[in-house]
């Protein structure tokens, strides 16, 4: 399950997606939406993706990850649009035989994508807004 969607994210969906009976571990990680960064009140945030490469790279990610940590399975959905504060804007979620390699697999995953993957964020503020990485 690699996906970019303008839907709200099942967490519970990502799970069951990589549920394996060799996985002893599942790690998931869940972005949201919080309504302060860097001494500024956010109102909500808003994302843009090329959402072919995104899906791509994100693929890339979860191949690497397994050559890296004895993945079992993995998914990564990012949402999309206009998010209000509390929403759900990121699921990775990996299994693994044991837990340190779901851990280290799902950090590296997510800190990766927020390096690599073509999805830009822009904070709203009561005053302003902000594109947070580089936009087209």
């Amino acid at each position: 399950m690699i996906e970019i969607t303008d839907q709200p994210i099942e967490v519970q969906s990502c799970i069951d997606a990589v549920q394996s009976e060799r996985a002893g571990a599942v790690d998931v990680f869940i972005g949201t939406v919080r309504n302060h960064n860097k001494n500024k009140e956010v109102v909500r945030l808003e994302f843009e993706a090329f959402d072919t490469m995104a899906v791509k790279k994100m693929k890339e990610l979860a191949d690497e990850a397994s050559r890296r940590w004895p993945v079992e399975k993995i998914a990564i959905v990012h949402r999309k649009g206009v998010l209000e504060i509390g929403a759900i804007a990121v699921v990775i979620a990996v299994a693994t035989p044991h837990r340190k390699d779901a851990f280290d697999a799902c950090r590296w995953v997510i800190d990766t994508l927020k390096e690599i993957v073509p999805i830009w964020k822009k904070e709203i503020y009561e005053n302003g807004e902000e594109w947070l990485e580089a936009h087209p």
